[in-house]
This record gives structure tokens, sequence and C-alpha cells, in this order.
């Protein structure tokens, strides 16, 4: 995916939280985004991971990984997540992790959490992330869009929009590629893009090390 962004010659990369909790490789994810982002929010595995979150809020195979990515984190990854916030902003966007409701468990998937995000919320474009839903919500007298399908162009002139760009290592909208968002502000426009990737390779690794066997087989189907 970074390859694939980098091809397309972005100026800034920003980060809707959940960078551990899941995969095989935390301190590695970590670091890259300690390097390549310029924005970066905290999702609720990472406070999970972190204890700010009590175990006890996850349940089976989430709580599972969570617990294992404890104990694999090393010092500097640890640090870099104590000093990440559930929500912020760049530019003329607000982002959160959940919703401008609940920035760290609200998820942006139906008419009422998307109203309340534009009322709890003032700028034009509004970033969400947690569900691991590419999704797209023009404001109005009565809410437009849904779902956002890979290679959808949205215009971002006129109504206020809540953007998902979906999830890079955890997609579940049914589309197992890894799911993101390139914002234009030249041109007023946003691409929801989809790149693939070795996943049989991430799924031997979570296995390797034991993880939940369900973590790695959804990677297949994106569910």
């Amino acid at each position: 995916m970074l390859a694939a962004i980098d091809a397309g010659g972005v100026d800034e990369l920003w980060c809707l939280g959940d960078i551990v909790g899941y995969g095989p490789r935390p301190n590695e994810c970590v670091a890259l985004v300690r390097e390549r982002t310029s924005v970066c929010l905290a999702g609720n595995h990472d406070l999970v991971v972190l204890g700010k979150i009590d175990l006890s809020s996850f349940a089976g195979e989430a709580a599972a990984a969570a617990e294992w990515t404890r104990t694999e984190l090393d010092p500097q990854s640890v640090e870099f997540l104590a000093g990440l916030e559930p929500s912020g902003r760049a530019a003329s966007a607000e982002l959160f992790h959940g919703s401008a409701r609940d920035p760290i468990w609200d998820y942006v998937t139906d008419d009422e959490s998307a109203r309340w995000t534009f009322k709890a919320s003032s700028a034009p474009l509004v970033l969400v992330g947690h569900s691991h839903i590419a999704l797209e919500i023009a404001d109005g007298d009565r809410l437009r869009g849904g779902k956002a399908a890979a290679g959808a162009t949205v215009e971002l002139s006129g109504a206020r929009r809540i953007l998902n760009p979906g999830s890079v290592g955890q997609p579940r909208d049914g589309d197992p590629r890894a799911a993101w968002l390139v914002i234009d502000d030249d041109a007023g426009r946003a691409t929801f893009s989809r790149t693939d990737y070795p996943i049989e390779s991430t799924q031997a690794e979570m296995r390797a090390l034991h993880l939940p066997e369900v973590l790695a087989e959804r990677l297949a189907h994106g569910i």
C-alpha cells in the first residue's frame, strides 16, 4: 500500500488509528506509521494494548490478540502509541477514530451516528475509521451515500461529507484488499483505492505465532 501511495506522489499520510491489536508485526507497523505519517490517531485497539482501556472491554479473539500484542510491543512503540489521541485535525478536515460523538467506540454506520457526527463537528470534511468499512456520506435534509466501492470518486465541493477510507489490515466490507483513500485538495475530490497484497503470507505469520485462527482466516474474505 505504501508503494502505491508513493507512486501517486501524495504530500502527507494520515492514519485514523488501530495500528496494532490484530496482526503479527505490531512493532514494524508502529515504526512505519511513526516514520511516515504527519497525523496519527489512537484507536480502541491501540488503547487497550496500552492498558488505557481494560481488556475486559474486548471479547474472544480480539481480546486474545490484544493480550498477545501487549507482550510484544517494544518501549519505542509504547512511547509512540501513548502520545496519540483518538481525534485530531488536519488542513480543513476533522479526524476521529470512531465518531465526533465518541471518538473511541462509536461506529458511523447508519443515519443516526452520521447525523450526530455532522452536528458535533464543523469542518467540511470529516474522516472516521473504526468500522473497517469504506464509506461516504453527504450531509443535507436527507443524508446521501453509503458504502464506497474501489475506485469511487467523491466531489468534495458543496455538501459536507463524512468519509471512511476502510481498513488497510483487516477490511470488513467483503473486499480483502488493503483499503485507503486519496484526498486531492487542489482538485476538490477524494478517491477510494484498493491494493492487493500477499494475504497468505500474513496468515502464515499469524498461524506461526498462534494468533486466533479466525483472525487469520477472515483476511481472505474481507469480513
